[in-house]
Formats: C-alpha cells, structure tokens, sequence
C-alpha cells in the first residue's frame, strides 16, 4: 500500500469537492440566505440526499473549508518542542501563519479568500456556525493542555477559552479589514502588533483590571 487513495475514495473526494464548489459559487453569487440546498445539488448534479451525505448542514458548506484548523491549536500544544511553553509554541505558530499570509489568521487577502471571509461575517448563519467552531477547538485545545501540561481541567478549559477567543478576536479583525479592502501587506505590521499585544496579555493574566485606577 502506497497511500495513495482508491477510486473510489477519489470519487468520494471528487464528489465532495463538487458540491462545495458548487454551493460557494452560488452563495457568493447570491448570497447564502437566497440559496437552497435544493440549488446547491441541482448545480452540483447530486441529489439532496448525497448533498447532505457529505455535508449535514447548510453552514457546513461553507464553513468545512476551516475544518482542518479546528484541531490545529491542540496539533501545536502536542508537537511543540522539548522545554517549549504551549503558550510561547501558540504564539509563534500564530505569527508565522501571518508571516505566511495563512487564510486562518485572517491575513490573507486573496480574492477568492477574500469573498470567503466576507460572505462568512456577513451572515449570521455562519457566524453562529462558527461559535461552534470554536466550541470545538477550545474542547481540543483543553485536552491538549491537561495531557502535554499537566495542568487541572479547570485550568486548562479556562486557558483554552481565553486562547482561542484570542486567536478568533485577530482573525476576525484581520478579515474583516481585508474584506472591506484593506491590502494583506499593508496590515501585517498592525496584525503583527495586535497579536503580540494580546499573546502579551494571555501571559500576563488580567492583572492590570485588577488594579484601581
């Protein structure tokens, strides 16, 4: 066995990229509440039933583009280095996807990305959809901790909130920027700073909102 997938398990991967091309062009083209799924199947030449095979829900059309990343803190928190803290090993996987321009931090201004981005906050359907995103992320991430870190479960869940509405908070602003027009070059310094801010404050705990003005 060479790895290399089967027909039919290529057929699947044809079929799955298929709808998803088919569903984004038409959720762009029209936007995602004025298109059906009927629609999506209909242009993809599947029926409903293969359409929801592959993707249970009308969100997860869009958003299995970012399922990858759901895991990708816990990946960073396992195979960080010997004598690496999980948080020093996130912020430097953070900053080099912006270095990378990596569609995840949101510093990607490609213009197929860029519509992506753009279609997603401007729909509630798929800004709620991502509140689950995240939900499952923090869920791995506090896992990752208790196992790598040896921290209490408390301490870990809490962190992993706190680092992923973080990561989220940046991209977010990242993209929100690029969809409105801002050039990925030009934000990178201020994306760069803003994320050193933050990691800054998730090292240093809420200390300064302790303190009487």
């Amino acid at each position: 066995m060479d790895g290399t997938p089967g027909l039919r398990e290529r057929k699947k991967q044809r079929t799955h990229a298929a709808i998803s091309d088919a569903a984004i062009g038409l959720f762009l083209e029209h936007g995602f509440d004025a298109v059906s799924v009927a629609q999506v199947a209909e242009a993809a030449e599947v029926s409903k039933r293969t359409l929801f095979a592959y993707f249970p829900a009308k969100e997860d059309l869009v958003v299995h583009r970012l399922a990858d990343h759901e895991t990708e803190n816990a990946r960073v928190v396992r195979n960080r280095p010997p004598e690496t803290a999980p948080l020093t090993a996130l912020r430097e996987h953070f900053l080099r996807g912006l270095e990378t321009r990596d569609p995840v931090t949101g510093l990607n201004d490609l213009p197929p990305v860029r519509r992506l981005y753009r279609l997603i906050l401007d729909t509630p359907a798929l800004v709620a959809r991502m509140e689950r995103f995240k939900n499952g992320a923090e869920r791995e991430l506090a896992a990752a901790l208790r196992e790598t870190a040896d921290v209490p479960e408390l301490t870990a869940r809490l962190a992993a909130v706190q680092i992923v509405a973080v990561h989220w908070e940046l991209a977010k602003d990242n993209a929100d920027r690029l969809a409105h027009g801002e050039d990925a070059d030009a934000r990178h310094t201020g994306a760069v700073a803003d994320a050193e801010h933050a990691f800054a404050l998730l090292e240093n705990g809420l200390r300064d909102l302790a303190d009487v003005p």
